[in-house]
């Protein structure tokens, strides 16, 4: 696959690589300890974003966010445990991506019957746009990914949404946090589709 370019992967590579030693490792061996499987995690994971839309769709804004950021957290550990323990696997990779972005959706979902309910027109109208737009962020970089090309390029990839979207709901303002997902999402679909068309032939 073509290298990654740009100055955001770098930055994003070396958060993950600094995550991973101080914080996911540690933590994974506990687990790993507890004889908890990574599919295992992967899974609570997604219910806990599930939860987590529960209480965003009730309008339990901060509590929905510490719970979404929570499940977040739990992502980092299944990955770390998979390879620590030899036990990584091409379907834990495949449920992984398809919990990821599940869950994700089911959070901006609980968003929407949010705004729904309170009869918020833009509120709804961001939160089906952050959905799609993160979907074909994360689309983007499989697609990528299947004709042998570095997808995962660009500025707002799923960790960013992530923290973006967790301030957002912190501060109550998680309407200002969806625009701004939106923007930079569609940015980032132009960067992949630019990475792809330089590394292709057309």
């Amino acid at each position: 696959m073509s290298q990654p370019t740009g100055e955001f992967v770098p930055l994003r590579i070396r958060a993950k690589g600094w995550a991973t030693r101080y914080f996911s490792a540690p933590i994974s061996r506990v687990l790993i300890a507890l004889h908890i499987s990574p599919n295992a995690i992967t899974t609570a994971g997604f219910f806990v974003s599930v939860g987590a839309a529960y209480l965003l769709s009730e309008g339990l804004i901060v509590i929905g966010g510490i719970v979404m950021l929570g499940g977040a957290i739990m992502d980092m550990f299944d990955g770390t445990v998979a390879r620590l323990t030899g036990r990584a696997s091409t379907f834990g990779a495949f449920l992984d991506s398809v919990l990821d972005r599940l869950g994700e959706a089911a959070v901006l979902f609980g968003l929407l019957v949010f705004y729904v309910r309170e009869d918020d027109e833009v509120g709804a109208f961001l939160a089906f746009g952050t959905v799609v737009l993160s979907i074909m962020v994360s689309y983007s970089r499989a697609r990528a990914e299947g004709l042998s090309v570095q997808g995962d390029v660009g500025i707002m990839g799923r960790p960013e949404r992530i923290v973006v979207m967790g301030v957002g709901l912190l501060t109550r303002y998680p309407q200002y946090a969806m625009a701004l997902i939106i923007a930079v999402s569609a940015v980032t679909i132009a960067q992949r589709t630019a990475h792809v068309w330089r590394n292709t032939d057309h």
